[in-house]
Protein backbone atom coordinates (compact mmCIF):
# COMPACT_ATOMS: atom_id res chain seq x y z
CA UNK A 1 0.00 0.00 0.00
CA UNK A 2 1.37 3.40 -1.03
CA UNK A 3 1.00 5.82 1.90
CA UNK A 4 1.76 9.52 2.24
CA UNK A 5 1.56 12.14 4.97
CA UNK A 6 0.24 15.69 4.59
CA UNK A 7 1.31 17.48 7.79
CA UNK A 8 0.40 21.00 8.81
CA UNK A 9 -1.21 23.27 11.33
CA UNK A 10 -4.40 23.73 9.26
CA UNK A 11 -5.45 26.75 11.33
CA UNK A 12 -7.89 26.86 9.60
CA UNK A 13 -8.04 24.42 6.71
CA UNK A 14 -8.29 26.32 3.41
CA UNK A 15 -9.34 25.44 -0.12
CA UNK A 16 -5.64 25.37 -0.98
CA UNK A 17 -5.00 22.68 1.65
CA UNK A 18 -7.93 20.67 0.34
CA UNK A 19 -6.66 20.94 -3.22
CA UNK A 20 -3.30 19.42 -2.21
CA UNK A 21 -4.96 16.73 -0.06
CA UNK A 22 -7.32 15.75 -2.88
CA UNK A 23 -4.55 15.57 -5.44
CA UNK A 24 -2.44 13.47 -3.06
CA UNK A 25 -5.45 11.19 -2.53
CA UNK A 26 -5.48 10.58 -6.30
CA UNK A 27 -1.82 9.49 -6.18
CA UNK A 28 -1.65 7.37 -3.01
CA UNK A 29 -3.64 4.45 -1.61
CA UNK A 30 -3.82 6.19 1.76
CA UNK A 31 -3.15 9.80 2.73
CA UNK A 32 -2.82 10.68 6.39
CA UNK A 33 -3.45 14.34 7.12
CA UNK A 34 -1.78 15.13 10.42
CA UNK A 35 -2.54 18.24 12.42
CA UNK A 36 0.56 19.12 14.35
CA UNK A 37 0.68 20.68 17.77
CA UNK A 38 3.05 23.63 17.68
CA UNK A 39 3.56 25.14 21.14
CA UNK A 40 5.34 28.19 19.71
CA UNK A 41 2.37 29.22 17.55
CA UNK A 42 -0.80 30.75 18.92
CA UNK A 43 -3.68 29.09 17.13
CA UNK A 44 -7.15 30.40 16.48
CA UNK A 45 -8.62 26.88 16.66
CA UNK A 46 -7.76 24.07 19.06
CA UNK A 47 -6.15 20.91 17.74
CA UNK A 48 -9.47 19.12 18.29
CA UNK A 49 -11.37 21.74 16.27
CA UNK A 50 -8.84 21.60 13.42
CA UNK A 51 -9.02 17.80 13.47
CA UNK A 52 -12.82 17.88 13.24
CA UNK A 53 -12.82 20.47 10.43
CA UNK A 54 -10.48 18.21 8.44
CA UNK A 55 -12.59 15.11 9.15
CA UNK A 56 -15.65 16.96 7.86
CA UNK A 57 -13.96 18.49 4.81
CA UNK A 58 -12.10 15.35 3.65
CA UNK A 59 -15.02 12.93 3.98
CA UNK A 60 -15.33 12.89 0.17
CA UNK A 61 -12.03 11.01 -0.10
CA UNK A 62 -12.36 7.51 1.41
CA UNK A 63 -8.58 7.00 1.42
CA UNK A 64 -7.86 10.07 3.57
CA UNK A 65 -7.43 9.67 7.33
CA UNK A 66 -7.01 12.51 9.84
CA UNK A 67 -4.71 12.35 12.87
CA UNK A 68 -2.82 14.66 15.23
CA UNK A 69 0.77 14.58 16.39
CA UNK A 70 3.31 16.32 18.56
CA UNK A 71 7.00 16.17 17.77
CA UNK A 72 9.03 15.51 14.67
CA UNK A 73 7.23 14.68 11.43
CA UNK A 74 9.80 11.97 10.65
CA UNK A 75 9.07 10.26 13.98
CA UNK A 76 5.40 10.17 13.02
CA UNK A 77 6.32 8.75 9.61
CA UNK A 78 8.50 6.04 11.15
CA UNK A 79 5.89 5.10 13.75
CA UNK A 80 3.21 4.75 11.06
CA UNK A 81 5.32 3.30 8.25
CA UNK A 82 4.80 6.28 5.93
CA UNK A 83 7.67 6.83 3.47
CA UNK A 84 6.55 10.09 1.83
CA UNK A 85 5.55 13.58 2.95
CA UNK A 86 3.48 15.66 0.51
CA UNK A 87 3.95 19.41 0.67
CA UNK A 88 2.28 22.10 -1.40
CA UNK A 89 4.47 24.88 -2.76
CA UNK A 90 3.03 28.32 -3.45
CA UNK A 91 6.18 30.27 -4.30
CA UNK A 92 9.96 30.13 -4.46
CA UNK A 93 10.12 31.18 -0.81
CA UNK A 94 8.18 28.01 0.13
CA UNK A 95 10.63 25.93 -1.88
CA UNK A 96 13.66 27.42 -0.12
CA UNK A 97 12.28 26.48 3.29
CA UNK A 98 10.72 23.15 2.32
CA UNK A 99 13.81 21.91 0.47
CA UNK A 100 15.89 22.28 3.61
CA UNK A 101 13.23 20.42 5.61
CA UNK A 102 13.01 17.69 2.97
CA UNK A 103 16.76 17.17 2.97
CA UNK A 104 16.79 17.00 6.78
CA UNK A 105 13.90 14.49 6.81
CA UNK A 106 15.66 12.35 4.23
CA UNK A 107 18.89 12.45 6.23
CA UNK A 108 17.23 11.75 9.59
CA UNK A 109 14.86 8.99 8.60
CA UNK A 110 15.01 8.24 4.87
CA UNK A 111 11.62 9.90 4.41
CA UNK A 112 11.15 11.49 1.00
CA UNK A 113 9.15 14.62 0.20
CA UNK A 114 6.92 15.13 -2.81
CA UNK A 115 6.59 18.81 -3.70
CA UNK A 116 3.28 19.61 -5.34
CA UNK A 117 2.83 23.04 -6.89
CA UNK A 118 -0.39 24.66 -5.82
CA UNK A 119 -3.21 25.32 -8.18
CA UNK A 120 -2.58 28.92 -9.37
CA UNK A 121 -6.03 29.79 -8.01
CA UNK A 122 -4.62 29.26 -4.48
CA UNK A 123 -1.02 30.42 -4.95
CA UNK A 124 -1.45 33.40 -2.61
CA UNK A 125 -3.47 31.56 0.02
CA UNK A 126 -2.17 31.11 3.57
CA UNK A 127 -4.10 30.34 6.76
CA UNK A 128 -2.48 33.31 8.48
CA UNK A 129 -3.81 35.66 5.78
CA UNK A 130 -7.27 34.11 5.98
CA UNK A 131 -7.36 34.66 9.75
CA UNK A 132 -6.17 38.27 9.42
CA UNK A 133 -8.73 39.11 6.74
CA UNK A 134 -11.54 37.42 8.69
CA UNK A 135 -10.51 39.23 11.88
CA UNK A 136 -11.08 42.56 10.14
CA UNK A 137 -14.38 41.48 8.60
CA UNK A 138 -13.06 40.85 5.09
CA UNK A 139 -14.67 38.35 2.75
CA UNK A 140 -12.87 34.97 2.84
CA UNK A 141 -15.80 32.95 1.49
CA UNK A 142 -13.89 31.94 -1.64
CA UNK A 143 -10.85 30.83 0.39
CA UNK A 144 -12.34 28.30 2.81
CA UNK A 145 -15.18 25.74 2.73
CA UNK A 146 -18.60 26.98 3.96
CA UNK A 147 -18.51 25.14 7.31
CA UNK A 148 -15.01 26.44 8.02
CA UNK A 149 -16.21 29.95 7.11
CA UNK A 150 -18.99 29.69 9.71
CA UNK A 151 -16.51 28.62 12.40
CA UNK A 152 -14.05 31.30 11.32
CA UNK A 153 -16.65 34.07 11.50
CA UNK A 154 -17.70 32.90 14.95
CA UNK A 155 -14.13 32.81 16.22
CA UNK A 156 -13.09 36.08 14.60
CA UNK A 157 -16.15 37.80 16.03
CA UNK A 158 -17.47 38.95 12.68
CA UNK A 159 -21.16 38.96 11.70
CA UNK A 160 -22.60 36.30 9.39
Amino acid sequence: MRRALCPGSFDPVTNGHLDIIGRAADLYDQVVVAVFVNQSKSSMFSVEERHQMLVDETARWPNVRIDTFHGLVVDYCRAHDIPVIVKGLRAVSDFDYELQMAQMNRGLAGVDTLFMPTNPEYSFLASSLVKEIAKWGGDVSSLVPPDVLTRLKGRAGTPD
